[in-house]
């Protein structure tokens, strides 16, 4: 390992090599900046990996980003990759003993009275409480409030259960009762302050100029690989994996890192550091540099889930491989293992395509993916590899019927991997900020902050990496 950059030392150095912290050292390093980016782990990429499965690369982390929000779309396009939109198979949802469709709605929170009534998700009970939404008054929201406490004053606690919770699980590995409505989902705070939900939503387009979700051809876990291949050229960054940072400090002319374990440390020095790292770590190095901080990071719970790929031969599955549908969710009331089952051969079609022929037999094969875990909820995940596989089958043959064995399997565990958006969270970011803030050189970025979907990452990062450079410009020019 090289202790220093060029000059003696590195102009900034980011710490963490997920999404959030190559997006920022290659923005950083095409302005011509001297960067280091360092990453604990033998690889970078975060929560987007690849990996084979029965031959198959395909994605064990995040399989898709928002295409309505541009940063990640851009990012792809930038680095010369292309972007695939999944297919028209619509997702559904299993509960109450059935998989039944998914209505309309935002983010859980129905759009479509219709929609839901035919989908028989609610009881008639349930059914008739959302309909008495219209007469009740707007909502006077002081400060901030779960999505589950709003979500059962206007609509009933089974609105929460069936569809919120299902939804925002999959976003959160979270619960709606304790995720905040105004860093979770802004839109509902402000239609409820108006008045009716159900009324506004008649004013909601349901047709839109491009599609909701992108992904990449051979997997998101792509676009990490690709900023990392590009990283020793001209505008790039230096890369070193296996890099763990244990201490960051200031000093008289910027700050000081000690990196990698106590019987072998180096010390990097650096003008400015960015720290790309979830909260937990990030509290942990803050703790001397902006105490104030460290102290807020460490309040941010994490959430630890695990994803469970399963190969399948087409011709063992042949009803599924017929299927309309992407897959399902499962709200937490109804007590099954998995929380959702994405078909990936059905919603991608460059997961289908490459499982054409791909067997040991030259035949085809299917690739699908569960996840589960949810916040608080750790203990579930202890369980081996091999009774993940078994729970998310067993889940699955009574879902759909599947009865096969799969050719392989591979299960990807994601610790502490996404970060709990609590009540009061955006006044949390605001003080972490503010402290930040006032250590000339120090930024932060990442998912604990601005949102956890890729856009939402990259877009903290590249905002850091820009105030950054900005506001020490002399510094680091």
């Amino acid at each position: 390992m090289r202790e220093h950059g060029q000059g003696g030392r590195w102009q900034v150095v980011v710490v963490g090599g997920g999404i959030a912290g190559l997006a920022a050292a290659r923005e950083l390093g095409s302005r011509g900046l001297r960067v280091l980016l360092l990453e604990g782990s033998p690889e970078v990429g975060g929560k987007l990996r690849r990996r084979p499965v029965a031959g198959v690369t395909v994605d064990v982390g995040a399989e898709a980003m928002l295409n309505r929000r541009p940063e990640g779309v851009d990012l792809a396009r930038a680095l010369g990759l292309p972007v695939e939109h999944p297919t028209t198979a619509a997702s559904k949802i299993w509960t109450r003993g059935s998989l039944r469709p998914l209505p309309r709605s935002l983010m859980g929170v129905p759009l479509d009275l219709d929609q839901l009534s035919a989908s028989g998700v609610l009881s008639a009970e349930g059914l008739a409480r959302v309909r008495q939404e219209p007469s009740l008054p707007a909502e006077v929201v002081d400060g901030d409030v779960s999505v589950g406490d709003l979500v059962d004053r206007r609509f009933g606690p089974e609105v929460t259960d069936r569809l919120v919770e299902p939804l925002l699980g999959g976003v959160y590995a979270g619960h709606a009762r304790l995720l905040s409505a105004r860093a979770s989902v802004p839109q509902l705070v402000a239609f409820a302050t108006k008045g009716s939900m159900l009324e506004q939503a008649a004013a909601i387009p349901t047709t839109y100029a491009g599609p909701v979700f992108a992904g990449i051809p051979g997997g998101m876990g792509r676009l990490p690989e690709a900023i990392a291949a590009g990283a020793s050229g001209e505008g790039g960054f230096e890369l070193r994996t296996g890099a763990t940072v244990r201490e960051l400090r200031r000093t008289p002319d910027g700050f000081a890192l000690t990196v990698g374990p106590t019987t072998a440390e180096q010390l990097v020095e650096a003008d400015a550091v960015l720290l790309a790292v979830p909260a937990p770590p990030a509290a942990r190095l803050l703790a001397e540099v902006a105490p104030v901080a460290a102290h807020e990071l460490a309040g941010v719970e994490v959430a630890s889930m695990a994803v469970v790929t399963l190969a399948f031969r087409a011709a063992d599955v042949a009803s599924l491989a017929e299927t309309s549908s992407s897959g399902f969710l499962v709200p937490p009331v109804d007590g099954r293992r998995i929380k959702a089952s994405t078909f990936s051969f059905a919603k991608w079609g460059w997961v289908r395509e490459a499982g054409r022929a791909a067997g040991t037999d030259g035949g085809d094969l299917l690739l699908l993916r569960t996840s589960l875990g949810r916040h608080r909820e750790e203990a579930a995940l202890q369980a081996a590899d091999e009774e993940l596989v078994a729970a998310s089958l067993a889940d699955l043959a009574e879902a759909v019927g599947l009865a096969a064995t799969p050719v392989d399997t591979h299960v990807q565990r994601w610790g502490g991997g996404l970060p709990q958006y609590a009540v009061g969270h955006l006044d949390r970011v605001a003080r972490v900020r503010a402290a930040v803030g006032e250590v000339p050189g120090l930024a932060v970025c990442g998912a604990a902050y601005d949102g956890v979907g890729i856009p939402a990452v990259i877009g903290s990062a590249l905002s850091a990496a820009r105030s950054l450079a900005e506001s020490a410009g002399v510094a680091l020019q």
